[in-house]
This record gives C-alpha cells, sequence and structure tokens, in this order.
C-alpha cells in the first residue's frame, strides 16, 4: 500500500513540473497512451549521451583539448546558420526558373551573407577555419567543396582549393566522426546536450 502511495505521489510531483506548454489554465494536459485497457503517461524525452570523464596524459594534452572546445564553441553556431542558409537556398533555387533568375538570387544571398559574417569570419583562425569545413559537411553532409561548387561554381571552387592548400588544409577533408574527428562530435553531442 505504502509503495501506491509513494508511486501516486512521485506521479502528482512529475506533472506538477511539467512545462509550460501542458498547462491549460489551472489544469494540465498529458499526452497518454492507452495499453490493455489502461491509460498511461506518455512523456517523451529527449536522449542524454553520458561521457567516460577524459584523461589527460599531460598538461599539454588537456590544454590542446581545452583549446579544441573553445574553437568547436565557436564555430559549431556559424555551421548551424550555414546549414540552415544552405537549405533556405537551395529551396529558393528549386522555385526559379530560368539561369538567370538564379543568378540574380545567388548574388543578392552572396552580399547579404557577406555583409552579415564576413567581418565575423576572417577573424577565425586557420584551425578554426579547418573544424568549420569540417562541420559544414557534418551539417549538410555535402563538403564545403561540393557547397562552393554548387554555388559559385568550378572557377570559383577552384581558386578557394588552391587557396586553402596554400595553408595546408583541404576543402574536400570530410567529416569523420567515428575517426579522426571523434573527439569534435564528442564536444559537438556535449554542447547539443547543454553540458558544455
Amino acid at each position: 500500500m505504502m509503495k501506491k502511495i509513494g508511486a501516486i505521489l512521485v506521479l502528482l510531483f512529475a506533472v506538477s513540473t511539467l512545462s509550460a506548454q501542458y498547462r491549460l489554465g489551472d489544469s494540465f494536459l498529458i499526452p497518454g497512451r492507452v495499453i490493455n485497457g489502461d491509460t498511461v503517461l506518455h512523456i517523451n524525452m529527449r536522449e542524454i549521451i553520458i561521457f567516460p570523464p577524459r584523461k589527460f596524459k599531460s598538461r599539454r594534452q588537456r590544454r590542446r583539448y581545452t583549446r579544441l572546445v573553445r574553437y568547436v564553441k565557436k564555430v559549431y553556431p556559424y555551421s548551424q546558420i550555414i546549414k540552415k542558409k544552405f537549405t533556405e537556398i537551395n529551396q529558393a533555387l528549386d522555385t526559379l526558373e530560368s539561369k538567370k533568375e538564379r543568378k540574380i538570387y545567388l548574388k543578392e544571398a552572396e552580399k547579404d551573407l557577406k555583409r552579415q559574417f564576413e567581418g565575423k569570419l576572417k577573424k577565425l583562425t586557420i584551425k578554426q577555419g579547418r573544424i568549420l569545413m569540417k562541420l559544414v559537411d557534418r551539417e549538410t553532409g555535402s563538403t564545403t567543396y561540393e557547397v562552393v561548387k554548387q554555388l559559385k561554381g568550378s572557377f570559383t571552387v577552384f581558386f578557394w582549393q588552391s587557396l586553402a592548400s596554400l595553408f595546408g588544409s583541404s576543402m574536400k577533408k570530410e567529416y569523420d566522426k567515428d575517426g579522426e574527428d571523434k573527439m569534435i562530435e564528442e564536444i559537438i553531442v556535449l554542447i547539443e546536450n547543454g553540458q558544455l
């Protein structure tokens, strides 16, 4: 009997702490499911991934990790903006019929993006730029090379790829969440979960 009362109290506490989106006046609306004639509360919770604590062999290794966290936190919002803008541009291009309309639209979109972000992106370090290029691949499913080629053409992408090569980078480099970029993926998951 005490277990039932305890379970009811826990349930009532959980109901009282639900977010405001379920509140209707003085009562609460809680999603539920009927299973075998019994109504069961059903609340979706987001997945939280917990990583074991990082162990570092040296102070230098700890500093490198801390720097990587700082860099990813700085460029991750840009990757989200790029993902959103890339989707918007592709949807808009699908509605335009002539090459001339597409070219005009792309020029206007480029001017707008330059006005918004050129100054901020120029301040990124080479390492931050490399991380951003990888995150573009992670978010859009296309390498930076493919994105620029699709939007600006072969000549422009050749120019930027040549410039990236001078600094020891490549716009064709893909994001490898299980290999080379495993640590970056872990940091992003922690950021998305609000743990960093």
